[in-house]
């Protein structure tokens, strides 16, 4: 881990950025994969981040970046192991409907860069697309990484627990989203989503893991 820059968070309320034309590197969960202590800590924790935000700015974005790069870590590590909560990833027809949908909005959506489908979390790399307006230039609009995720993961859900023969949540609330700031650290993201099932000990080389993808350079 210490190879690769975690500028980044499990959010929901904390300040979001969407650059026009970045490309973003996204993790999101099954619910109930981390433990309840954890999850409550983090929370704490957060809660202090985001009333620093509005009492002291100016040293919101070093404590933020501490405070992402530390959870972050801490997150993967239990989420890697896969010992807590539910695993319905690893099921095959859960990981293709993940896989299958994360396809479909390739080209509609985004420009899907790269992916791996773990037991309990996936991580996504892609490019929103403009929207289809006459507007261009500086004033180009762009598919809201919000309404993509809340699409992916609404429509996954249903069609998951329907697969279990379940009903409630399917995906824990938060994910975790960082864009991308230039090719070095695009071609260092990449690495890291399709190291993920070599890291956590399922295959030798990622090209042995069914669940990854990345996008061809043609």
């Amino acid at each position: 881990m210490s190879h690769f820059d975690y500028k980044q968070s499990y959010r929901r309320n904390l300040p979001h950025l969407q650059p026009a034309g970045a490309t973003f590197f996204i993790t999101f969960r099954v619910a109930g994969s981390l433990p309840k202590s954890v999850v409550d800590q983090w929370q704490n924790e957060r809660k202090w981040l985001e009333h620093l935000v509005q009492t002291n700015p100016a040293h919101f974005a070093e404590v933020k970046s501490d405070f992402e790069r530390k959870w972050f870590a801490k997150f993967e590590s239990v989420l890697d192991g896969a010992s807590y909560g539910p695993t319905w990833l690893k099921e095959e027809r859960i990981a293709q409907q993940l896989a299958d949908s994360l396809h479909y909005r390739d080209g509609r959506v985004y420009r899907l860069d790269a992916f791996a489908i773990m037991p309990n979390h996936a991580h996504v790399v892609f490019k929103p697309l403009p929207l289809q307006t006459e507007t261009a230039g500086d004033d180009q609009r762009y598919h809201s990484l919000a309404s993509i995720m809340q699409s992916l993961k609404g429509f996954t859900a249903y069609k998951c627990n329907r697969l279990l023969g379940r009903e409630g949540e399917f995906w824990a609330h938060e994910s975790f989203d960082r864009f991308v700031r230039d090719h070095e650290e695009w071609t260092r993201t990449i690495a890291y989503v399709l190291n993920n099932p070599v890291k956590a000990g399922y295959v030798s080389q990622w090209q042995e893991w069914r669940w990854s993808y990345r996008r061809s350079a043609n």
